[in-house]
């Protein structure tokens, strides 16, 4: 039996999802040559835990899972360093944004003339509204 460091690792089980998602798609060896990869083998070897998806790998795999790149790079800097280290570095550098995220503050942004508003207590409301809450 092979040695899969990686099996249990929710960055292994969301590309093993993906990949099966895309099934319809696209054939993994679409997604290994989109993501840069020259053979499908290591897509296999990332989603089965036996190897790590490589940071500088995110974007582009990110690209042919046809998933958010800072979703990914959250489960891989995990994966890559350990959850008290990405912890740390996520402490210090702050979460990373989604691309959907990054639209609202782009809005946020332009109808604020850039002015870098406080959050107010109504403002926390008129947000909250929006989501039902």
């Amino acid at each position: 039996m092979s040695k899969k460091p990686h099996e249990e690792t929710r960055l292994a089980k969301y590309i093993e999802r993906r990949v099966l998602e895309l099934k319809a798609r696209k054939s993994q060896l679409q997604i290994a040559s989109e993501a840069g990869f020259p053979n499908a083998n290591m897509v296999t070897m990332i989603k089965n835990g036996s190897s790590k998806l490589a940071l500088d790998r995110v974007p582009s795999m990110a690209r042919s899972l046809e998933c958010d790149p800072a979703y990914l790079m959250g489960l891989a800097l995990k994966q890559a360093v350990g959850d008290t280290a990405a912890q740390a570095i996520i402490e210090i550098f702050g979460p990373p944004i989604t691309a959907n995220e990054l639209g609202w503050l782009q809005e946020i942004r332009g109808a604020s003339e850039h002015s870098d508003p406080r959050i107010t207590s109504r403002s926390q409301v008129a947000i909250r509204a929006i989501f039902g809450r």
